[in-house]
């Protein structure tokens, strides 16, 4: 055990270039990482790293000895989780996280359910609005909305949600009721951290710089603000739904709505997907409806 001691630690540095996230990955103190690599340093004779105060990266035979290295430790996880999957309830801790609004109104009361039927599971939730680096962060599963960029995550799709543009009947009195989207810059459009809206003109999908007297990253927030007939407001259907069909707001612009967008659990990919995360997924794509 002496010749594998502190290799786990070397190469989660060496993936992160970084002492810190690689003490985020593995649930340990960067003083851990630290003093496990120096004598993994010690007992090669070699310097692994080149450090600064601001970065950590690979020297020429710390680069040989990662290649080397990153096949074993794969090897090691592959093997914990081919064991792992032999157990027949899944079990241990998952570090979740998700949007504020739609993880407090979706993802939490199916997460309650989740853990009354996995006994033997934790949870570690985080609700921001924030993109969290999954592997820096050591979390499990993203829940994301709308498009996703381009990584090396992987990714499955649980819903997926509709934008409408609706406001107060009252409003549409005062400003008139718009049927293009020229219309829109004379109307007050109460806008989110984005400052574009989108909707689907001649095939295509569109997005439109809108402004108005109100800007905020809270949807209940906008939501209100549109019951109180300051404007319109562009919102996925689990925030307006209900107010649409009991006449409080109306939606406009029908004609240009966008195709519906995905919400997603996005995890780290891994080939062998641990049965824990996997129940977790697989529960969420079964029970969450928009």
């Amino acid at each position: 055990m002496a010749n594998w001691e502190g290799v786990t630690e070397f190469v989660a540095v060496a993936e992160t270039q970084s002492f810190t996230a690689a003490a985020n990955k593995l649930n340990t103190s960067v003083a851990q990482i630290s003093r496990r690599v120096s004598n993994l340093e010690s007992r090669l004779a070699i310097k692994l790293f080149n450090r600064t105060t601001r970065k950590v990266s690979l020297t020429e035979p710390g680069l040989l000895y990662f290649e080397q290295c990153k096949q074993l430790v794969e090897g090691l996880e592959l093997a914990e989780l081919a064991v792992t999957q032999m157990q027949t309830v899944p079990k241990g801790l998952i570090k979740i996280t998700a949007p504020v609004t739609f993880g407090e109104q979706k993802i939490a009361p199916l997460l309650n359910q989740f853990l009354l039927l996995y006994p033997e599971i934790d949870l570690d939730i985080n609700f921001t609005n924030q993109k969290l680096d999954l592997i820096d962060q050591g979390v499990d599963v993203a829940i994301r909305l709308g498009q996703l960029e381009d990584s090396s995550m992987m990714a499955k799709k649980l819903a997926e949600r509709q934008l409408y543009v609706c406001g107060t009947p009252s409003y549409l009195e005062s400003f008139g009721e718009p049927h293009t989207l020229s219309e829109l810059s004379h109307h007050q459009c109460l806008g989110g951290t984005i400052e574009h809206w989108r909707f689907k003109n001649q095939g295509r999908t569109h997005s439109l710089k809108v402004s108005g007297r109100m800007k905020c990253n809270s949807g209940i927030t906008l939501l209100d603000a549109a019951l109180s007939s300051l404007g319109l407001v562009q919102l996925p259907d689990y925030y307006v739904r209900a107010h649409i069909e009991s006449g409080q707001l109306v939606e406009v612009l029908s004609q240009y709505k966008d195709d519906r967008e995905g919400v997603w659990a996005v995890y780290p990919p891994n080939r062998n997907l641990s049965p824990k995360v996997r129940a977790l997924i697989d529960f969420l794509a079964e029970s969450l409806t928009i």
